[in-house]
């Protein structure tokens, strides 16, 4: 049973943003202060990627480890209410991340997933970066 009412639980899924999240943000600032300069939610790019680098023909995207099921333990909780709208709604989300890395290998991209979780690791974040754009 959900503790929301359905008003509530509406405007609360009305607050969750799809661009511009304090992990992309986070993100973003942490590359810039590495000094690679990116491009923001491209719409020629396949995915919409949330940075892009399009000279080094690079994408990188900041999954929720909710919504796209990572697994951590944020990534494993799934709600129990109209859990099959959930399961329907986490397998289009996963079904749609796949297709969006078959479809900018296919125009020469190279894509990284950096996880919500994985950035309170900052370290392991800057080398997961480094390491990708300087490939």
């Amino acid at each position: 049973m959900d503790t929301l009412s359905p008003i509530e639980r509406s405007e609360r899924m009305r607050r969750v943003k799809a661009r511009d999240t304090k992990p992309e943000k986070r993100l973003g600032a942490l590359v810039w202060r590495l000094g690679y300069r990116y491009r923001k939610h491209r719409r020629d790019i396949p995915g919409n990627p949330d940075l892009a680098f399009p000279g080094r023909k690079r994408a990188i995207f900041v999954h929720g480890c909710f919504w796209h099921r990572h697994d951590c333990s944020s990534g494993r909780r799934t709600p129990k209410s109209h859990a099959r709208f959930w399961k329907k709604k986490f397998q289009r989300n996963i079904k749609r991340d796949f297709a969006v890395a078959r479809e900018l290998r296919r125009a020469g991209w190279r894509a990284l997933v950096i996880w919500e979780c994985q950035l309170r690791n900052t370290e392991l974040v800057e080398r997961k970066v480094r390491k990708f754009l300087d490939a």
